[in-house]
Order: C-alpha cells, then structure tokens, then sequence
C-alpha cells in the first residue's frame, strides 16, 4: 500500500509517517516508480507508535515495541525491553503525581488562609 492509504488506515499524517521512517521507527520499499509501499504489518506498528504517543511516551520510547514487534511478537509490550520501558513510564507518572498533589495542596492551603470560610469544591 501507498504512504496516503497507509495515513488514512492509521489516522496518522503522510508527514508523521515519513518523520516516523526517518527516526526508523518504519521503513518503506520503494516501488518501480519511486513511491512509498508499505505492508499490512506496518499499520500495526504504527498504530502501536500512535498508541504510544497519545498516552504521553515518547518517539525514542517507542522504538522497543516497534522492534518487540518486528521480531514476530503479538504485541509490543511484550518484551522485556518494552516493560522496561512501560515502568520507567508509570514510576515517571508516579512522580508527576506526586508534584501535582503537593502542589494542589499548597494552593487550596493559600486559598484557606486567603479566604477562611470559603467554600472550595474538593475539600
């Protein structure tokens, strides 16, 4: 299939297909007349990368479950490299939440000081 059928079957741009191509998370043939051609196995790797990326991993973050599953894996996740990767991601989350909480207490801290008897929506 050609890159525009490849963008309309994952919901992903020409242009992010050939960005993914050029970091090699993907890798097209080239056809007789020069296009982009690209297989049925490659629309399972990019929606893995799209995936991805809408949870918040990154590009490079992505490169363990595209390789997991170009090694004949039935998901990305499944290597040891990609569970690497996914709790190095939730002890980051952890982390961001952790902030987050600390930082919202020490808003609705400043509000009650501010204005005693307010009424705030969470406490």
């Amino acid at each position: 299939m050609r890159i525009g059928e490849l963008a309309s079957r994952t919901g992903v741009s020409t242009r992010s297909l050939r960005y993914y191509e050029q970091h090699g998370l993907l890798t097209s043939r080239r056809g007789s007349n020069g296009y982009r051609e690209y297989t049925e196995s490659d629309v399972r790797l990019v929606s893995e990368i799209r995936a991805l990326l809408a949870v918040g991993f990154t590009l490079e973050d992505t490169r363990p479950f595209v390789d997991c599953l170009r090694a004949g894996h039935s998901t990305g996740g499944s290597c040891r490299e990609s569970v690497e990767v996914y709790e190095r991601k939730l002890a980051e989350i952890d982390d961001e939440i952790r902030v987050l909480l600390a930082r919202r207490a020490e808003v609705a801290s400043q509000l009650a000081s501010s204005c005693p008897g307010c009424y705030f929506r969470g406490e």
